[in-house]
């Protein structure tokens, strides 16, 4: 049966490598994905269910709801040092026709309720 939702192949050998590494993230997510995850599990945001360190063909995202097609990335100090990987992946994403939203750690923490307002403004639209 095919998965509806998945419109993209990860190759079986990448896949391999891909699976701990995300369930190595899911066992020791930083205190930001936590706050975020606690809010977005069961289906707490208008119904939408959202899977956490998801890969998309090559890359793991933090967060992943397949019926709004939405990607929310959460932004630590390393990725002010990888910009440029970050809008490769950013690209490869929406060319995917995904939409994705990045939140910074500080921005989760001091102001997690903007954030959900920002993610449940998106998911509507």
């Amino acid at each position: 049966m095919k998965n509806r939702f998945k419109e993209w192949h990860t190759d079986p050998i990448l896949w391999d490598k891909l699976k701990p590494i995300a369930r190595e993230m899911r066992s020791k997510p930083t205190e930001a994905e936590n706050v975020i995850w606690r809010r977005l599990r069961s289906h707490q945001l208008q119904g939408h269910k959202f899977r956490r360190q998801h890969n998309i063909e090559r890359f793991i995202v933090d967060f992943y709801c397949p019926k709004a097609k939405m990607v929310i990335e959460i932004d630590g100090p390393i990725h002010q040092y990888q910009e440029k990987e970050d809008a490769i992946r950013q690209e490869f994403l929406e060319s995917q026709k995904l939409k994705v939203l990045r939140f910074s750690n500080d921005a989760v923490l001091n102001s997690t309720e903007e954030v959900i307002k920002q993610i449940l403004v998106n998911l509507s639209s």
